[in-house]
Parts: structure tokens; sequence; C-alpha cells
């Protein structure tokens, strides 16, 4: 492949990762770090460097020895690789702006970029209560520079707390910001290839248990909107940054209550949120970033998942007491659509040792795995197939007769209610994210107008079964018009009025297409429906009609 060797300022997991990738590809890698870090231990042909990355002199000495320098690590001297002489990706300047993190907010903020309210603060009790007097409490006290996982941010709950986390942080270089009231925290890696052109990997979200990034979801379940809202300010965000040059940029951000977007912070190379993309992308975040690197072409669905059903769960390896990790480690190893990936690391507690990648066609067959793997059994319950939803808990009399069938064929289902014109939001999200946590099939039931089983089959792509219920006006025939009258292109099936045990009875059939069980069960329902009129139909020949 490419003739160029490229150089990585940090050899840790990111940067074995980033190896691991350049392998495949015949390309040269040379790495700057401790003797044996992790990423050295797989490159055994490459003329390292040996020594701190973020030391000046080391950095021109790997400089000499490559084509193209990129970081594994922000926090390394940028100015050493503004004057080495090679192309660097991303740019020194880039990097420059990222390693100082109230810097990076002030800039983003110059250019329209969505972030939280802040300011900069002195590591006084005053200055810290000034700032809480100001924008309330809680508020986060985060340090400018050398903030990484968690560390270098702390929560002030209250005046009392500014102590606590003043001496936490230990820091003179602090500034404050604003509580972000979010739902949940989202994340879109960008690759930014050396022509300009910018492809995103699917929107995630992250989770994290004490300030450590726990376990990522893909995609998100969030709306198909808000997914391509992160996507598009994601690649604004990059977009923005002084000559990033080329490379993968990771854009986290926070998802408030309202549906706003706020970023919270870049990193100019992998991270730990795209690790998903190693078995559920047609192109790791890795390999793009090589190809980015030394301009290798990105085509087109690189970034996508590799297939439209694919949904993926990284679980990150943690160090545990007495090497407790193991055991997920051979969980993984025995448990189909786990793959797991270690970094060459000695254990200790609290210490990111590896990943899993968890890979499955939905969100609630990768949650099962990830639940063997964290816990060591499995989850005896079916996977959830049906979701039954109605528009009112007045039509609940109605719809208790498909939630009957689907009890009866031991059809797990779940039972909501959804009102397309009072909670068109939560509807929306409902339908966009109902494939990814395992439904198949949706039964909706309404009244009145019946919105709700065309609107919900506008969201998916799964069948959609209406049931239009009796109201106090037109004895339901405006629902069921209502229902058989979509436009071409959005078809919901639909059943008699108030007949739910019919719309349960057509998930099941649905259900069976692909279940030899549910066909039998099917077939000795109809047995009993046949007998049950072949017995009434010889009552009625024996005793007559006046005798019935």
């Amino acid at each position: 492949m490419d003739s160029k060797v490229l150089g990585i300022v940090g050899g840790g997991q990111l940067g074995r990762m980033t190896v691991e990738a350049a392998n495949r590809l015949n390309i040269k890698t040379n790495v700057l770090d401790a003797e044996n870090a992790p990423a050295k231990q797989i490159n055994s042909t490459g003329d390292h460097v040996t020594g701190p990355f973020n030391n000046a002199e080391k950095i021109l000495e790997l400089a000499k020895k490559c084509d193209v320098m990129t970081i594994e690590v922000e926090h390394v001297d940028a100015g050493a690789l503004a004057k080495c002489g090679k192309p660097v990706y991303p740019s020194p300047d880039t990097i420059k702006l990222i390693q100082d993190k109230y810097a990076q907010k002030k800039y983003l903020q110059s250019k329209d970029i969505p972030v939280a309210e802040f300011e900069g603060v002195d590591s006084t009790i005053e200055s810290c209560q000034k700032f809480g007097e100001t924008y309330g409490y809680p508020f986060m006290l985060k340090s400018k520079r050398d903030a990484y996982d968690g560390k270098g941010n702390s929560v002030v709950k209250s005046a009392d707390s500014i102590q606590l986390s003043l001496d936490e942080l230990k820091s003179k270089e602090l500034y404050a910001e604003k509580w972000a009231p979010f739902d949940c925290e989202l994340a879109v890696m960008v690759v930014k290839e050396l022509d300009g052109t910018v492809h995103t990997y699917p929107c995630v979200e992250t989770r994290h248990v004490n300030n450590v990034c726990h376990t990522v979801y893909a995609p998100a379940a969030v709306s198909l909107e808000i997914q391509d809202n992160a996507k598009e300010l994601a690649k604004r965000t990059v977009a923005s940054l002084p000559d990033s040059g080329a490379g993968v940029f990771g854009v986290e951000m926070f998802l408030l209550y309202d549906g706003e977007l706020l970023i919270n912070e870049i990193a100019p190379r992998p991270h730990n949120s795209g690790h998903y993309t190693q078995d559920g992308c047609v192109t790791s975040q890795f390999e793009a970033h090589v190809r980015a690197c030394v301009g290798l072409p990105l085509p087109e669905g690189a970034t996508n998942f590799s297939t439209p059903a694919t949904t993926a769960i990284m679980l990150n390896i943690l160090g545990q007491p007495n090497e407790g990790e193991m055991k997920i480690c051979e969980r993984a190893l025995a448990t189909p659509g786990c793959a797991l990936h270690l970094y060459g690391k000695e254990s200790r507690v609290g210490r990111k040792l590896g990943h899993i990648n968890i890979i499955g066609s939905n969100l609630a067959e990768c949650n099962k795995k990830l639940h063997f793997l964290e816990n060591g059994e499995n989850l005896e319950e079916p996977d959830l197939e049906v979701g039954v939803i109605m528009g009112s808990d007045s039509d609940l009399p109605v719809m208790k007769a498909a939630c009957e069938i689907l009890t009866k064929f031991n059809v797990k289902f779940e039972c909501r209610i959804m009102s397309a014109h009072r909670t068109p939001v939560e509807m929306t999200l409902y339908a966009e994210t109902a494939e990814a946590r395992g439904l198949k099939v949706i039964i909706a039931g309404a009244g009145g107008a019946a919105h709700l089983p065309g609107m919900v089959a506008a969201s998916t792509a799964l069948p959609v079964i209406g049931v239009p219920v009796k109201g106090s006006s037109l004895d339901g025939v405006d629902s069921l018009y209502s229902i058989v009258q979509m436009p071409r292109g959005v078809p919901v099936a639909a059943v008699a009025i108030n007949n739910a045990m019919n719309a349960g009875l057509l998930a099941v059939r649905m259900l069976g297409i692909n279940n030899a069980e549910l066909r039998g069960k099917l077939n000795q329902f109809r047995e009993t429906n046949r007998k049950e009129v072949a017995q009434k139909d010889a009552r009625l020949n024996k005793v007559g009609f006046s005798n019935y």
C-alpha cells in the first residue's frame, strides 16, 4: 500500500489499535513512548523512539524517521510538532487549542458552536462562590489542562463543597461551567480527509460510571432527527477548528431535555466512544485515521454500520481486585457476537485494560449479552417482540384483548400509552427506536381521529397493525376510515372496530413466519376453534334449534 511511514506520538491503547490498522494495510509505523508501551508490543520492526511522548527532543527525533506524524494523546508538545518539518495530523494549532479546555470553549463559542455557559475562575473559594451565585448550584469546576477520563473535573454541589473540589483538582488553572441538565451524553466520530472531505460515524450514547466511560450504545436510542442533528453539529464543530488538517476527531456532546445539543469537548484523535467501529462498521475509526493521515481514499459508506440492522454495545474492561476482570474476558470469548480487545497492560484497579464489542441485530440482543458478561448469568425472559400502544387509557379495555392473546402465545410485549397529539415527540422517538430495542411488530389502538397508527407507521419500518377504537360520536367508523386511508408508501394493517384480539393474532402470525414453535401454537389454536364450532354444530343437530 502507501509507502509513507507514519509516526505516532504516544504508544498507549489508541496507538496500539492504530498500529493494528496500519499493519493490515502494510503501512509502517514508528512510535514514541516507553520501551514496552502497548503500541510497541505489536510492532517489532518499527524504528521506534523511547522516551516521554511529551518531550520535544524525542518528538523531533521521531519526526526524522517518519514521513507523516500523528498523535494518540493530545497532551504532547504541540510546539515541537509545529517545528518538526513533517506534515502533522491533526494540525499542531488544533492540538494546542484542544489541550486547553478553557481556550477550546472560548474558541467554539466564538464560532457559534453551542456550549454550556462558562467563566474562568481563580482557585479560591471567593471566585467560585461568585460563579455559583451567578449561575447556581451544582456547577462543574474543571482544570484547563491535562484532564481526561473524568480526572480534572469536579462537581460543586453547594458553596460548602467548593473547598473539597479545589482540594480534589489541585490546580491553579481552573474554569467553571454551568450545569447542563442533560438527558444523555452523545458522541460522534468525524473523519476528515486531506482534500477536506468529511465523513461521520453513527451517533452513539456514552454512559459513565465514576466519571469513566463504562458503555457505548450504537446507535444512540434517540430520534433520527436528533441523530442527524448531532452528526451535523459534529461536522460543523470539526470544520470550525483552525487548520484541522486530517484524521479522526471524537466530538462529545450533551443532549438536553428540550432536544438542544451542547458540545462538551473534542478529542483530536481516535476516541473511546468509537471503539465499537472495529467490529460494527465497514471501516474502523483506527483504519479511517490511518487512511486520512497518509492520504488513502475513504469511500462513501465506509463509516456506516456493517449492515442496516447492526447494533453494538462497547463495554470497557477496567482492572478489578484480584484480576476479577478476567472472568468478563473469559465470558466474552465464550459468547457469540462478542469481540475481545486487550491492550497489553498490567492490571491495576480502575485501569482501562481492554474493551469488548458486543454485536447484534438489535439492542435487546446486545443487552442480554452485556448482562451475561457483567453478571455471569443469562436473562431467561424472552425477547421483547411486540409493542402495544394506545392513545389514551380509555382505550385499554379494548386493547387488553391484544395483550391477552400475546400472553396466551407467550409472546413478550410491552403496553404503553402514546398520544399522537399530546406526546408527539415521545411517540416519534418510540417508533424510531422500536426496531433497535428488538420490537418486530407494533399494535396501535386509537379512537376518533385515530392518527396514532399512521404516525407511528410513518416513523418506523416495522409492520404496524391499527385497531380502530369505538368512540362516543361515530361508533368507531371515523377511526376505521382514518386508519384504512393511509397514503401510498405508509401502510397500516387494520382490523375490525374494537377487534384488538385479531390484532394480537395477526402479530403472532407475523412473528410465526420465522418461528416454527409459534406456527405450531397457531395451528393448535385454529384446531381448538374448529373443535369448538364442531361441538356446537353437533349439539344443534342433536337438540334442534328450539332446545339449543
